[in-house]
């Protein structure tokens, strides 16, 4: 038997990097999947992965910032599999600049990607949990909620930063509301993960400039996805059922 056996799991951004990895570990362990992206092509490898690694996967091409597809992300959930047990909140990113230089819409985009989602996604899925009285429900903060010295000194950060520390006050104040139903309310704080999105630039920063990822990170080098998802993992298990309202870093020792 898995970790989470024949739990049902919702993953957004699930077509590449940590989403990918997350899908994967969960499905590894025992999770039947619904997973969502943009990316369409994406979204069918990380089904395929998941499937051969015994998983049972519904896909749903869609952007969960937006009110109609994030319910239906959910929705598919219950269709399907007559129940959500994890959710895991992962769509991020951001548009770098220095803070003299960001043009509003980029502060905009990147509040959107980040907050929005995991807001309308979660407020899709507690009702499902809160009658059941279980549930798990997981979001991607990160290690740049403090600020992130490479971003801010070589290309500016301000804007993601904020949304992750948004992330994690969202999260302290969702445990609190949804801890009378039993549902465990955690983030996880990836600090810098070899991704295909990121990892060939934070490379390119280890070699070239003083304050890159490596040089800052006390363990000396860069976290892989699998790391990331492991961190999920746990959080998503019954192993964690006394952790509520917590991000756990996976951060190197930043």
């Amino acid at each position: 038997m898995g970790r989470v056996q024949d739990k049902v799991a919702v993953i957004t951004g699930a077509a590449k990097g940590l989403g990918a990895a997350i899908a994967l570990r969960l499905a590894e362990e025992g999770a039947n999947l619904v997973l969502g992206d943009i990316d369409a092509d994406g979204l069918s490898t990380s089904a395929s992965n998941a499937k051969a690694a015994g998983s049972d996967v519904e896909t749903l091409v869609g952007d969960v910032t937006e009110e109609g597809p994030a319910a239906a992300l959910v929705g598919r959930a219950v269709d399907r599999f007559g129940q959500i047990d994890i959710l895991v909140n992962n769509v991020g990113g951001s548009r770098n600049s220095k803070i003299w230089e960001m043009p509003v819409e980029d502060w905009d985009h990147t509040v959107k990607l980040n907050l929005r989602g995991t807001f309308l996604c979660t407020r899709a899925a507690a009702p499902h949990m809160m009658g059941k009285r279980y549930g798990k429900i997981i979001c991607l903060s990160s290690g740049a909620r403090e600020g992130t010295p490479w971003t801010a000194f070589y290309q500016g950060g301000s804007a993601y930063s904020a949304c992750k520390a948004g992330v994690h006050g969202f999260m302290r104040d969702v445990a609190l509301e949804l801890a009378e139903y039993n549902i465990n309310v955690n983030a996880v704080g990836p600090g810098p993960i070899d991704t295909e999105r990121a990892g060939a630039v934070l490379r390119k920063m280890n070699e070239t400039v003083e304050y890159s990822p490596n040089h800052m990170t006390p363990l000396g080098r860069l976290g892989e996805p699998r790391e990331v998802a492991d961190a999920v993992l746990f959080l998503a298990s019954d192993e964690a059922s006394y952790i509520s309202g917590h991000t756990l870093a996976v951060a190197g020792g930043r």
